[in-house]
């Protein structure tokens, strides 16, 4: 109740944007805003959809973590091969990646998720992100793809944080 009308309906519209997206599951989208805006529960929403209409395998995984499991396939110990987990993350039939831009930007990590993202842009694979950066601190080659309006829906959130910056009050 404490949102301003513009920002009702930027939500209404990301909301049927994403409800949309669930029927076609054709390229690219992108939802960015401040932390604590619903990125992540819009983007749940939308591999739970997906998941109970029985519409094949969702990955939802947030960056850090990927990168995390990505170099944990590289020891000898590790159960699945970095090659076929790869080849996993890059072939899933919708890849869900909450929190871009909160991972380790080394170069190998931009790497990685530069051949990720390349691929499934290629590829045509449903992807959709969350991401909190502003775009120009995007990685300009990832920008590109995103705000390609042939496969990519950009939908910026304007709504602060639910928690307005702090964190939850006690009861």
């Amino acid at each position: 109740n404490d949102l301003s009308a513009e920002e009702r309906n930027n939500l209404r519209e990301v909301f049927e944007a994403c409800r949309a997206y669930t029927t076609t599951l054709q390229g690219w989208l992108v939802l960015a805003g401040a932390n604590g805006c619903g990125k992540t529960h819009l983007a749940a929403a939308i591999a739970n959809q997906q998941v109970d209409a029985g519409r094949g395998d969702v990955m939802f995984i947030v960056a850090p973590d990927l990168l995390d499991h990505l170099r944990a396939a590289y020891s000898p110990q590790a159960i699945t091969s970095y090659d076929r987990r790869f080849d996993e993350i890059k072939n899933t039939p919708l890849l869900v990646l909450d929190d871009l831009g909160t991972e380790s930007a080394t170069p190998w990590a931009k790497e990685k998720l530069y051949q990720l993202f390349n691929y499934r842009y290629n590829a045509l694979l449903p992807t959709v992100i969350t991401t909190s950066s502003e775009p120009k601190k995007i990685e300009p080659w990832l920008r590109t793809r995103m705000f390609d309006q042939t496969r990519c829906q950009f939908w910026g959130i304007i709504a602060a944080g639910y928690r307005r910056g702090g964190s939850p009050q006690p009861p």
